[in-house]
């Protein structure tokens, strides 16, 4: 009884966008959720036009099935060729609603997460369900493609202004594991309908379960 309860859970609390809900930056891992009790960190080097980035994550689970995570990172920022210092931070939940196996090709995931950029003159505040679908690609269980896609409602205060933006950020990733100690993982980033953000993002990252 206790997995479907999770699976409904997951999916009723990622149609709603609230403070209660780390994928605003990206999926930055695949579509398979964290062991009960067990952890997974990572550091990331993110890259647009207009910015550089430097974030950790941390994931952990308490409940089967679901897993939450948690970013923080410092970036440098050019607005209106004026370069600034912010802070990301972000966190985010995700359900398992299916994992790979013979009967299925594809692991799933549902959840909703909650992120912050801050600078001086500048804030953003980016809330909203997230969604990613992964697959093994080999035998060894070494390649993990996983795509992934959000629906993000935006609130941006630049020197001064107001903006408020809905956008859909579509994701792609390739994730390596050359040993069961180590992922090691690149991904890139297409913003549709975004006005604040660049249109396209990339990151590489290296990822250790704990």
């Amino acid at each position: 009884m206790k997995r479907p309860l999770a699976l409904c859970l997951a999916v009723a609390l990622a149609c709603v966008a609230s403070p209660a809900l780390a994928q605003v930056f990206g999926i930055l891992n695949d579509a398979k959720v964290v062991p009960v009790n067990g952890h997974l960190g990572g550091g990331y080097l993110q890259f647009d036009k207009s910015s550089a980035t430097l974030m950790g994550q941390l994931r952990l689970s308490f409940y089967p099935n679901m897993d939450f995570g948690f970013v923080g990172g410092l970036s440098r920022l050019d607005i209106d060729n004026n370069t600034k210092s912010s802070v990301r931070l972000a966190t985010d939940f995700r359900g398992q609603i299916t994992t790979q196996s013979a009967d299925f090709p594809l692991s799933i995931t549902l959840g909703a997460a909650l992120g912050v950029e801050s600078a001086d003159g500048y804030s953003l505040l980016s809330v909203g369900p997230t969604a990613a679908a992964s697959r093994v690609l080999d035998q060894a269980s070494q390649w993990t493609a996983t795509a992934g896609a959000s629906l993000l409602l935006s609130r941006a205060e630049i020197n001064g202004q107001r903006n408020t933006d809905t956008s859909l950020p579509l994701r792609l990733s390739l994730q390596y594991a050359p040993n069961p100690l180590i992922r090691i993982l690149t991904e890139m980033q297409l913003s549709v309908s975004d006005e604040i953000r660049d249109d396209f993002s990339f990151t590489a990252g290296v990822m250790f379960p704990f």
